[in-house]
């Protein structure tokens, strides 16, 4: 038997830390930030620079998230979903990070100084990924709850109901 399958410890912090990041990247991502464009006395740059911040900030947090769903899920030797799932998430933050969110950085610093820029199709494929991000830690919290849910019932006797 497997350490992971007698300690639920690692399935508790799994569960918490997607579950919370999950919770933080809504309120970030699908609420706050389409909510700040619709307050017509916010200006476009400024809105944007708010973003740029905001987001800059929330990816060091997600990268601290992510190094602790990591632990919970492959040091234990998690069932492969829950580990996929988990590679996802943290493929998803290293693709944001290290390529789209320079690239947009460029693109709010060239609105800030009034450039014109053609239309990018950058910031779709931002909310694509962090909803396939959202969809990776939906999956791994509820992956991680059932086995913790699941744990201590005791086995079912062939030929009982």
């Amino acid at each position: 038997m497997s350490p992971r399958s007698t300690d639920p410890f690692p399935d508790a912090v799994a569960a918490f830390v997607s579950l919370v990041w999950l919770g933080m990247l809504l309120g970030v991502s699908f609420l706050a930030t389409p909510v700040k464009f619709q307050a017509p006395s916010l200006e476009l740059p400024v809105a944007l620079e708010v973003g740029r911040v905001t987001f800059d900030i929330f990816a060091k947090v997600e990268w601290g998230l992510a190094l602790l769903l990591v632990i919970a899920t492959f040091f234990p030797r998690a069932p492969r979903a829950e580990m996929v799932f988990t590679a996802v998430a943290v493929l998803v933050v290293s693709i944001q990070a290290f390529w789209l969110l320079p690239v947009l950085d460029v693109r709010v610093e060239a609105v800030i100084s009034g450039e014109p820029l053609a239309p990018s199709s950058h910031h779709m494929a931002y909310a694509v990924l962090e909803a396939v991000k959202a969809v990776a830690l939906v999956a791994v919290g509820l992956i991680a709850l059932f086995r913790l849910g699941w744990r201590d019932r005791p086995e079912r006797v062939q030929g009982s109901p």
